[in-house]
């Protein structure tokens, strides 16, 4: 934190907004489903036995979150797919918004009212400086 006013690195902000995300998510809380709660897989597999390799285990697995920077492949896909690590995918992302990101432009009259604030501000302070 000493650092933060002098340095900055937009792959950290990338990777903040992946955990923020995540957090949203999990204070949304478990949808509490018979397909969630896999009741029919339970039947199918049978108690104690593996289902993560099960059909239903892998249609909802991205449901509790989907983070771009963080890969949750298994080893060997991760490593034919270049074994990027999640700083290497932020700056990938961050290359991306850099070179596609089109800023849409603000509203005319939300612009005008924030423009006559700021008109305002300027005239408070000028008045109190005696610059009027």
């Amino acid at each position: 934190m000493l650092e933060l006013g002098q340095t900055f690195s937009m792959e950290q902000v990338v990777i903040d907004n992946d955990i923020i995300a995540m957090n949203y998510k999990a204070m949304e809380g478990a949808p509490v489903t018979d397909a969630t709660l896999a009741i029919n897989a339970i039947k199918e597999v049978g108690v104690g036995n593996d289902f993560l390799a099960h059909e239903t285990t892998m249609e909802h697995f991205e449901e509790a979150s989907n983070p771009a920077t963080f890969d949750r492949t298994m080893l060997g896909e991760w490593m034919a797919n270049g074994s990027k690590s999640c700083v290497e995918r932020a700056h990938d992302i961050v290359v991306d918004i850099m070179a596609n990101h089109v800023v849409k432009p603000i509203d005319a009259d939300r612009l005008k009212a924030m423009e006559a604030i700021v008109e305002q501000a300027d005239a408070a302070f000028r008045k109190r400086k005696g610059m009027e």
